[in-house]
Formats: structure tokens, C-alpha cells, sequence
């Protein structure tokens, strides 16, 4: 796969790292001589260039790219940078840094973002996530459809407790995709009963996160215990 970074900065050079690490392809993108260190990812390959300008994305040939990320620290830069992906040369999939949790609201298919990563919005919720039981947490927002990623750690009393995942009526437009159990990664079949404690990752419509949570939420009665 091949990757195009906007932004060569700590953030872009990790995830430029990492990619590399994974096999991909990846080109490093930006307009500052000092943000360009080889020696720091010499994997990489490098281009000096203003990647809000055509002329900068016509040599970074980004009609090649599998994805590209608008990841340096402006975000005006990162809708640019996104808009211009998409609409001009058709990238498959864009993801966008959000530096200022204000301007979440534009980061939509409006501007070509696929996946929007607002790192302080991401903080605040691993935060809430290690210490909330029962409360549903975003983690990420997907642009297209309208739909985040969402965690919740089902709570001891919870009436789901015990209950086979094939037998839960989900609401519409929900998907569990992962249970976290202890150090285990558990693929959700429907023969695998829910747990107390269980850490579970849905993909869900915005719309439907309350319905969600109130399902997961509700306590057993008296009579169950």
C-alpha cells in the first residue's frame, strides 16, 4: 500500500514509522527545510513541498496513493490537504489530523476526510475509558455514514452479563466488532457469552450510541441475583 503524509513533523514521522515497519510505502510531504530529517525515517521517501499547492501533489504523484493523511498541526492545511486528495486525485481513503477539537465539525466528506483523528478528543476519551464502567465512550469518527468507533466496559450488574452474543437484540446499524477480556482479543461469534468487565468495541450510528448504551446499561433485577 502506498501512503502520502502531509506533515513532517513528530506525529507524521510516527505514523510514517510505523507504516514502514508494516510493509507500506510511504512519502513524507512538507514545506519546511527543518522538518525534512531522512536520517529520522531513512526508509521514507522525502519531498520538499507545499502540500496544499497542485504542483506539489502532481510530483508526489498522489493519484498513485492508496491513502493519504493530513497530519501536520494546521487544520486549515489538513481540509485543504484532504479536499484536495479526494476531489482532484481520487485517493481511496483519507484521514485527517484534528488539532483543535472546535473544528471536528468540518472534518466530513465535505472536505474528502474518510476517518477524522482528533488527538485531544482521543486523549480525553482513553482517559474516560480507563475509568468508566458503563458509560459509552467514543474513540473515533468515521465521516462516511455517520458513524463512530464506541467502547464500553460492561458493568457487573449489567442484565447482559452471561448472555450469549447471538441472543442480544442489537439495535440497527451496530456492530460489535471486538471483545477485550483481560489480556485476551475475542472475535464476537455468536456462541461467546458476554462477561462482566468485558471491554467491548461496536462500530454504530451516532444515532443509535443512547439505544446502545441504555442496552448494555440496564441492571438485572433483584430476582436474577
Amino acid at each position: 500500500m502506498r501512503v502520502s503524509i502531509a506533515g513532517a513533523g513528530a506525529v507524521g514521522r510516527s505514523i510514517a514509522a510505523e507504516l514502514l515497519e508494516n510493509g507500506h510505502e510511504v512519502l513524507l510531504i512538507d514545506k519546511a527545510p527543518t522538518a525534512i530529517s531522512v536520517e529520522r525515517v531513512p526508509m521514507a521517501e522525502w519531498l520538499l513541498a507545499d502540500a496544499c499547492e497542485i504542483t506539489s501533489l502532481d510530483e508526489a504523484a498522489l493519484q498513485r496513493c492508496n491513502v493519504v493523511i493530513a497530519a501536520t498541526g494546521d487544520d486549515k492545511v489538513n481540509l485543504v490537504v484532504s479536499l484536495l486528495a479526494k476531489t482532484e486525485y481520487g485517493v481511496p481513503r483519507v484521514v485527517a489530523r484534528v488539532n483543535n477539537p472546535k473544528n471536528e465539525w468540518l472534518f466530513n466528506e465535505s472536505w474528502g476526510v474518510d476517518v477524522a483523528v482528533s488527538t485531544p478528543r482521543l486523549m480525553s476519551a482513553l482517559v474516560e475509558e480507563a475509568v468508566s464502567v458503563g458509560d459509552l465512550v467514543r474513540l473515533l469518527r468515521f465521516s462516511h455514514g455517520d458513524a463512530n468507533l464506541v467502547e464500553l466496559t460492561l458493568p457487573p450488574e449489567s442484565a447482559l452479563a452471561g448472555t450469549r452474543v447471538g441472543d442480544v437484540a442489537w439495535p440497527e446499524d451496530t456492530s460489535l466488532v471486538t471483545i477485550i477480556r483481560g489480556t485476551r482479543v475475542l472475535t464476537p461469534s455468536t456462541e461467546e457469552s458476554l462477561e462482566a468487565g468485558d471491554e467491548l468495541l461496536f462500530v454504530a450510528a451516532q444515532a443509535r450510541e443512547e439505544q446502545l448504551e441504555d442496552l448494555l446499561s440496564v441492571r438485572r433485577s433483584p430476582e436474577d441475583d
